[in-house]
């Protein structure tokens, strides 16, 4: 897999389902959505209306053992190398979408730049970070993380 630079906004709104429902009607390749998951995920977060299995399925997206209710899932994307939507610790949406950075091009860092301005103001986002190869933030504490953050704006 090609090293890729990624971007993400948090997002703290009280209309979830729509939020999800506008990022992926825009950016996810629904027709290939590359995760089997996918369609629990739509079911369980966005039609609100889960059927039975979905938790299961939806159940092994954590990291650890930990249990915390935190997830990511990686989907393809329209437009862009991939997107990722991460349900965090606390209770609020990370928005990604990943670019394709083969030859750490610098022309891409820039796109990336604008990728999150955008995304910023689209879906009304606090905060945004974007860097190669960065996991997407599962909390509070790892979005203050600086690591592998090469673009940070905003506050949470």
């Amino acid at each position: 897999m090609p090293p890729c630079f990624d971007a993400y906004v948090w997002v703290r709104r009280d209309d979830r389902a729509v939020l999800l429902s506008r990022f992926i009607e825009k950016y996810v390749d629904r027709a290939d959505p590359g995760d089997p998951r996918f369609d629990s995920f739509v079911r369980t977060f966005v039609a609100e209306e889960p059927s039975p299995g979905d938790a299961e399925a939806l159940a092994d997206l954590g990291r650890g053992e930990g249990g915390t209710g935190a997830f990511s899932l990686y989907v393809k994307a329209r437009g862009f190398y991939g997107a990722i939507i991460t349900l965090t610790e606390e209770g609020a949406v990370v928005l990604g979408l990943s670019l394709d950075d083969p030859a750490g091009d610098p022309e891409v860092e820039c796109q990336a730049a604008e990728v999150l301005t955008s995304m910023l103001a689209e879906f009304q986002a606090t905060a945004g970070i974007a860097g190669v190869e960065l996991a997407p933030p599962q909390s509070l504490a790892e979005w203050r993380d600086e690591g592998l953050v090469l673009h940070r704006t905003g506050s949470i």
